[in-house]
């Protein structure tokens, strides 16, 4: 399982994580799926969708990326809107599989990660040192 070095652990003050600290080898990988955002979703959840955007952003910007050690969950809740896949076929269940960033869609969705003035990296836990 690639790790992403430089990927932030999660959003800073929560414990919405964006990376997994080792691969799940008796299970395998969890699946991604598509998750519905609906407008009732809690402000913490969207704050969270918009940093792990962030994140991938400044870390991949269009480019395609190995899944590796990103969290399955918070992938799901931008799969086929903001985030596809980069391969045919892709395998939901593979830390191999090759993502990118959909980015018309993404600067509809987030404009503010998008923005001239955003800045290129979230704010948030840099733990690069805890995931050796």
């Amino acid at each position: 399982m690639l790790k992403h070095r430089g990927f932030p652990g999660r959003l800073m003050g929560t414990d919405f994580q964006y990376v997994i600290r080792r691969a799940n080898l008796k299970d395998g990988p969890a699946r991604i799926i598509r998750r519905e955002r609906y407008a009732d979703r809690k402000a913490p959840d969207r704050a969270a969708d918009r940093g792990f955007m962030a994140a991938l952003w400044a870390h991949f910007g269009d480019q395609p990326f190995e899944r590796g050690n990103l969290d399955a969950g918070r992938l799901s809740w931008l799969i086929g809107r903001e985030v596809l896949p980069a391969e045919d076929p892709f395998d939901p269940a593979s830390y191999d599989a090759l993502l990118r960033v959909n980015v018309k869609v993404a600067q509809v969705s987030f404009p503010e990660v998008f923005a001239p003035d955003a800045p290129l990296a979230p704010q948030g836990d840099w733990d690069d040192e805890d995931q050796a």
